[in-house]
């Protein structure tokens, strides 16, 4: 059987192809620096979190971990929690989450797309958004979440906005509104791209 008519998924890559296409494994490094850089998350997670119950139970320490942590200020001697500080290091904790979040997309939807196959079909933990992820779903996603993220440390902006200045809030406002922007522009350019698929 001649090569014209062999299986085209079962023929050898020539060689230049075949160096160019294994080059994607180069790619690896960088998505397992991604899992050391959530485990590091982890750890300052379960951290704040500590500190947050420490300071509960009255530890002082703790209190003033937290505190500079979030960068919340106070005209008087702060010696308990308070419903702000709670509501920022809880703020911080979901901050925590979702950028984890992004990095699982980026670390399996990446590698999924980009590198290799995870062979993942049937397995009961699949991600429901890997069964149809391409680069297009993959960017999509990424600006949403980097939305949600943007909106939290908006939203702690403004509970703690006696701390920054008005120059601070609208300059954290206006890039919010440009990641918005973006995430639109980018959804309503991927809506046409697919239209246009469908077309043909």
């Amino acid at each position: 059987m001649s090569d014209s008519t062999r299986d085209p998924v079962n023929r050898p890559l020539r060689p230049l192809p075949a160096i160019i296409f294994a080059s994607r494994w180069l790619q690896l490094p960088l998505y397992l620096g991604l899992i050391a850089a959530q485990a590091v998350y982890v750890v300052h997670f379960l951290m704040e979190l500590w500190h947050l119950v420490e300071a509960a139970f009255g530890h002082q320490g703790a209190l003033n971990a937290l505190v500079t942590g979030i960068g919340y200020k106070s005209d008087t001697p702060i010696h308990a929690l308070n419903e702000t500080i709670i509501m920022l290091v809880v703020l911080a904790l979901i901050d925590v989450v979702m950028i984890s979040n992004l990095l699982i997309m980026v670390i399996v939807g990446g590698y999924e797309t980009f590198v290799s196959r995870l062979d993942l079909d049937g397995h009961r933990d699949q991600p429901e958004w890997l069964s149809h992820v391409n680069a297009s779903v993959l960017k999509v996603k990424l600006a949403l979440s980097i939305i949600g993220i943007s909106s939290i440390h908006l939203l702690k902006t403004f509970i703690n906005a006696g701390n920054y200045t008005d120059k601070v809030l609208i300059a954290q406002t206006s890039i919010h509104m440009a990641f918005l922007a973006s995430a639109i522009a980018i959804a309503y350019t991927d809506k046409l791209m697919a239209d246009q698929r469908e077309e043909h």
